[in-house]
């Protein structure tokens, strides 16, 4: 960890004491939310946001784009029927390989390679990998407990078919080996670590660069096992890091869920702990640096607020944390635009009308000010 320094900015037109009210509402025109969850979901965990709902949100506030995870399979299709009813934003979805597709399945891939809808990422998943599906936990006595020591069946039938990528000497399967080929034959669609562990990461990377894989996205990098040096070398290997707004700000409470069964919700952050605090993630995210940072929210369920609004907090966030608008920018416009293989966007007016604005008494676009001749 770096060395820690106080964070918030109270220098210039931007500072955390001088800023416009509207400045993060100015600087979500053109970015581009690459980690938003969207419905239908299973019965076990309902309450995740409409697809169509968020790109309309997105849309009216200037987004660019979303990209749409689906824990349980394929979201080009959403990402196909968004595009088709709402236009004037783009969305895109990608294939999170997972058990119930029966985990590393060349097949599966291929065909999410092929859906209509544009796929963008291919993913090792998120709660069926190894790394993750090892860990979570339900309550014992008001205790963590990992879910494959209180149910045997779960050992069984979930926690040994986890997706695993092989480490050290471990063999790479022929199913692996015919995935990376596949995914290295579409320069649009970029890999995914997923919730993978510390050393798994880097293995993917390593097999990415051997199989000529152009892009790769570490997930929160990966959940928070890599110290800021390890994350500044995979910077300069050229791969992208995601930094979610969910890691810093979200409730304890069980988010997204993977299994049918109820009894399997993931309920270890109900537990009262002490966390790491926010300012020591900025100053962190500070040290690595914008140059290969990816920043979304990871929102999308009902107990947080809406995507949108989570994009909106992180370039809030950003601001009282004293990020240049250049790297803020790049970390929620640019990198995303290059991760998606779009064309980067022009700052330039963008920029010049902010600082045309400064010291200016900013009114809300969204409030509802009285209108008409007699108006006070």
């Amino acid at each position: 960890m770096s060395a820690f320094r106080p964070g918030l900015s109270d220098g210039g037109p931007q500072g955390f004491r001088h800023r416009s009210m509207n400045l993060p509402e100015r600087l979500l025109a053109g970015t581009i939310d690459t980690h938003v969850h969207a419905g239908p979901v299973l019965d076990s965990n309902p309450g995740h946001a409409d697809p169509l709902e968020i790109a309309l949100e997105a849309r009216e506030r200037g987004m660019r784009g979303v990209v749409y995870y689906d824990v349980f399979g394929w979201a080009s299709g959403t990402a196909w029927l968004v595009n088709r009813h709402v236009p004037g934003i783009r969305t895109f979805g990608g294939y999170l390989m997972n058990s119930a597709h029966g985990g590393l399945n060349p097949r599966a891939v291929r065909t999410a390679l092929h859906l209509e809808g544009g796929c963008r990422m291919i993913s090792f998943g998120s709660h069926c990998t190894y790394a993750q599906a090892s860990g979570e936990s339900t309550l014992v006595d008001g205790v963590p407990v990992p879910l494959h020591e209180v149910y045997p069946e779960f050992a069984g039938q979930e926690l040994s078919r986890a997706v695993r990528i092989p480490v050290g000497d471990e063999p790479v399967t022929d199913a692996l080996a015919e995935i990376l080929t596949m995914v290295a034959e579409h320069p649009e669609v970029y890999l995914n670590t997923g919730h993978v562990s510390h050393d798994e990461v880097f293995r993917v990377v390593e097999l990415a660069e051997e199989y000529g894989i152009g892009k790769v996205l570490v997930s929160h990098p990966a959940r928070g096992q890599l110290s800021v040096d390890e994350q500044k070398e995979l910077a300069g290997r050229g791969v992208f890091l995601e930094g979610c707004l969910v890691d810093i700000f979200a409730t304890g409470v069980p988010l997204t869920h993977y299994y049918p069964e109820a009894r399997y919700i993931d309920r270890g952050g109900e537990v009262p702990r002490t966390g790491r605090p926010m300012a020591h993630y900025m100053e962190d995210l500070r040290a690595v640096g914008s140059a290969q940072m990816v920043l979304g929210t990871d929102y999308g369920v009902r107990n947080l607020p809406t995507a949108v609004e989570g994009m909106r907090t992180w370039i809030a966030v950003l601001l009282d944390y004293g990020f240049p608008l250049a790297d803020i920018r790049r970390m929620t416009a640019h990198n995303p635009a290059r991760l998606l293989g779009l064309p980067e966007l022009d700052d330039t007016e963008l920029l010049a009308e902010l600082k045309a604005a400064e010291g200016e008494v900013e009114r809300s676009p969204r409030a509802l000010y009285p209108q008409g001749d007699g108006a006070r």
